[in-house]
């Protein structure tokens, strides 16, 4: 092989290597740009959703005030009343005087069991099913409907923003089955599995057109789904008039 030949082979060779250097360099800045677009994207959905948790948290706030409004005007108010009526015509009749004491003690139970609900830090403390137990004993105690509260699997960690979230879509189908539905019974079951959480809650009263109602946005339809998709949980309502009301929802970790 003569000299030239060999030139150019060498001239080849590095031609080659320097278009395989820059392909190399080509395809690890697309791949950065690629990556840092991403975490980019990453960052700004985090911003995102973080924005639209502290404003479902300020609507929450707003619709807690309104359910404690209802709670205080015609439950413990109403208690409170009665207990002033025994008082007035006991006279001194111990036992009408007892009664007086022990509606009163019913309730400041109730204004307790009302303030660890509507209070974050105490939710914190508890889990999903703890909160959803507390709320369902007080439909009990004050005689709204018969609850009942099924759990199956073994619970599964979600965040704690998420958990409350839940269980303040919860808590808002059960306020319209309290003050809209007239039902005697609300059943509630939360079942857990590997990575998933779902619950059901269902009552038996009067049901309502549910087609009507979304497109009126009444009854609390718009907050429970949007709540829903902010977390990305898989969410259904279904009801007809005459057969109650069902709630469906379906929550899966990242992890």
């Amino acid at each position: 092989m003569d000299e030239k030949s060999t030139l150019i082979i060498v001239l080849v060779s590095v031609t080659i290597l320097l278009l395989l250097v820059v392909i190399v360099a080509v395809l690890f800045s697309v791949f950065i740009k690629r990556k840092n677009s991403l975490l980019t994207e990453q960052q700004e959905a985090q911003k995102r959703f973080e924005k639209e948790i502290a404003e479902t948290q300020i609507e929450i706030r707003e619709e807690t005030l309104r359910n404690i409004s209802w709670e205080l005007h015609d439950n413990i108010g109403q208690l409170l009343t009665l207990a002033k009526i025994q008082t007035q015509n006991a006279g001194s009749d111990q036992s009408q005087l007892d009664e007086a004491a022990a509606t009163i003690g019913k309730g400041l139970t109730e204004i307790r069991a009302l303030s660890k609900l509507i209070n974050p830090e105490a939710l914190n403390t508890l889990s999903l099913t703890d909160a959803l137990e507390l709320e369902l004993e007080r439909f009990n105690r004050m005689a709204y409907l018969e609850p009942t509260l099924k759990v199956k699997g073994t619970p599964i960690e979600i965040d704690k923003k998420i958990e409350i979230i839940i269980f303040r879509v919860l808590q808002e189908f059960f306020t319209n089955t309290i003050k809209h539905s007239k039902a005697t019974k609300l059943d509630v079951q939360v079942s857990y599995s590997e990575n998933t959480l779902e619950v059901i809650a269902k009552d038996n009263g009067i049901g309502f057109n549910y087609q009507k109602a979304r497109a009126k946005n009444g009854i609390g339809l718009t907050n429970i789904e949007s709540r829903g998709r902010l977390i990305g949980a898989q969410m259904s309502i279904s009801s007809q008039k005459g057969e109650g009301a069902r709630l469906k929802l379906n929550y899966k970790t990242t992890t």
